[in-house]
């Protein structure tokens, strides 16, 4: 085998290893937007802030505790899509959960709202997968948006960012995000 081939399959395996890097497939839907913001905060960190190692594949890796308010009187549902937008090989998606009682506006660390459901996330596995950046890396953004919806919606729970998205396309009241920092 020629030399330059193996270094390049070195390369890639090295870099799919590394933490967070997807298969290349940055999604083409753009994320509802909405009029209306809802204000989404953590107790865990502030906006622009360091996610503490608990909420990271470095720690117990669970979800971080999430408050909204804001939220429309006739919201049905919350959606909550969890992306890295610094990851090496594309946007990463760390947590896509829709179906979330509109009126439960507190969530506590590494629980899963009754009746929502968590989609597959970069990671390859159902539900939430923290911040876990190539080591020696730049402190990488993790971008939790916030959706409240007009009904409950119908999707698999193998279903895509991009499935997620056109779902939420015209029946977003209302969005926010919280952005977080985590590095290696």
């Amino acid at each position: 085998m020629d030399r330059r081939l193996v270094i390049v399959a070195v390369a890639a395996a090295m870099g799919l290893a590394s933490g967070c890097g997807d298969d290349g497939k940055d999604s083409s839907v753009p994320a509802p937007s909405a009029s209306h913001r809802i204000a989404v905060s953590s107790s865990a960190f502030a906006d622009g802030g360091t996610i503490p190692r608990r909420y990271t594949c470095d720690g117990e890796n669970v979800s971080p505790p999430l408050a909204f308010s804001g939220i429309p009187a006739t919201a049905t549902t919350l959606a909550v899509l969890v992306e890295d937008p610094d990851a090496p090989h594309g946007t990463f998606i760390h947590w896509l959960l829709w179906n979330a009682d509109a009126k439960k506006t507190r969530w506590a660390a590494g629980q899963v709202p009754q009746g929502a459901t968590q989609g597959r996330n970069g990671f390859k596995k159902q539900g939430y997968g923290g911040p876990c950046p190539p080591k020696g890396s730049e402190p990488h953004h993790y971008v939790f948006s916030v959706f409240a919806t007009d009904r409950t919606l119908d999707l698999p729970s193998d279903a895509s960012t991009d499935d997620l998205k056109r779902a939420l396309a015209d029946h977003t009241l209302a969005s926010g995000t919280l952005t977080g920092r985590y590095g290696r």
